[in-house]
């Protein structure tokens, strides 16, 4: 069997073979298997995280290689023969991609591991979808013994035609907040308002108040945006409301203005409860920090890019995503970067994220595998001291 054909192979298994996040046993069953095959010692963290390490003979630094391997609750329309058997639940993000390139990178640097000079740490991560499972793999030792120096991941996109490869400096994607408001008023019959405190009316000024944050208070070159996805509320047609719920999200790439936002939140309904005499509760968790690519890293893996898919096949973005991710928590810690890997062919293949048709071409996948272990490869021997 041929390299690419087995890496898409991989790939092929895990997407019709998709786990929710937390329960990803049986993909965590067969990274395992794929990484003993390779000879690289393993183990298990978190239930259902991977941890691989393959140690150069030669002294030097540590990367990072992460994959998530989480799937989606949907329900999958493809009309593949590797279409998922699990019904509503589908990888309609790429995840199983992500973890047929890395497995590839890990093959291949095995190979040469007698002429590495340092280690490669493997990160196989659930639960990226809920946004807590990097804290795990990183509680789990994922960046320990040996200490990791730096980290790279990969997303597959869309957005990209194949055979391309994508960079961003500095902010990649955005911090991610989540929002659970509750405003309770008094219930009364609907011929009757006067004797009733309306949240419904309360929670439509309120959403209205608070989209004139992003517009009238904030720089507008200042990126962030606030959105409400959820409303729950209300018994019948004919009655005053007495409780709404509002879920909802907001998206920043910096501290000043992730705080700056959630205090005009907070007092937006503090303003709500006097002028309508309600009880506003709130649940603002910040779940997930900003992805901000490491300066010199990025540089570097541009250069190895270049030489490794042709200059005219690398972009560089100019646009920061306001999509999330938990790589941030890695960044946190160890720099590295986040990189985008083309695999829009069609129209088959350009349906966005978490889309029930989601697919890719595969051919981007083995490629990818072989540039990773180009620039791991590179890192280690010739620039990994400097950094």
């Amino acid at each position: 069997m041929t390299f690419d054909k087995e890496i898409i192979d991989i790939r092929r298994h895990i997407h019709e073979n998709p786990e929710l996040g937390g329960n990803e046993f049986n993909t965590a069953k067969f990274i395992e298997t794929k990484l003993k095959s390779f000879n690289i010692p393993f183990k298990r963290v978190a239930n259902t995280g991977v941890i691989g390490t393959i140690s150069g003979l030669q002294k030097g630094k540590t990367i990072a290689l992460r994959a998530d391997i989480d799937a989606l609750p949907v329900c999958e329309e493809n009309n593949i023969k590797y279409k998922s058997v699990n019904r509503g639940i589908m990888h309609a993000c790429g995840h199983d991609a992500h973890v047929a390139i890395m497995l590839g990178a890990a093959k291949l640097l095995q190979n040469k591991r007698s002429a590495l000079k340092g280690n490669v740490r493997l990160i196989f991560q659930p639960s990226e979808e809920l946004s807590d499972g990097a804290k795990s793999m990183i509680s789990g030792g994922a960046l320990k013994t040996p200490n990791v120096d730096f980290i790279l991941a990969l997303h597959v996109s869309p957005w990209i035609k194949s055979g391309k490869i994508g960079f961003k400096y500095n902010e990649m994607m955005a911090g991610v907040d989540q929002l659970k408001i509750e405003i309770v008023g008094k219930i009364a019959h609907g011929a009757y308002p006067h004797e009733g405190k309306d949240a419904i009316l309360a929670s439509s000024v309120f959403i209205n108040m608070v989209q004139g944050i992003i517009s009238r208070e904030l720089d507008p070159l200042e990126n962030s945006v606030i959105t409400f996805g959820k409303i729950e509320g209300g018994d019948a047609y004919n009655v005053i409301c007495k409780k709404v719920t509002l879920h909802g999200t907001v998206r920043t790439f910096n501290n000043k203005t992730r705080n700056f936002i959630k205090k005009s939140i907070l007092n937006k309904l503090k303003g709500i409860e006097k002028s309508y005499d309600v009880k506003c509760n709130v649940e603002y968790n910040f779940i997930g920090k900003p992805v901000i690519n490491t300066l010199e890293i990025t540089k570097y893996c541009i250069q190895t890019a270049e030489e490794f898919y042709g200059k005219d096949n690398v972009e560089i973005l100019s646009k920061s995503s306001m999509g999330g991710e938990d790589f941030s928590e890695y960044l946190d810690i160890v720099p590295g970067n986040f990189m985008y890997v083309g695999t829009s062919k069609d129209k088959a293949t350009s349906n966005p994220w978490h889309h029930t048709n989601f697919n890719i071409d595969e051919d981007a996948i083995p490629k990818a595998s072989k540039y990773i272990a180009y620039a791991v490869d590179k890192f280690l021997n010739n620039i990994s001291a400097s950094l």
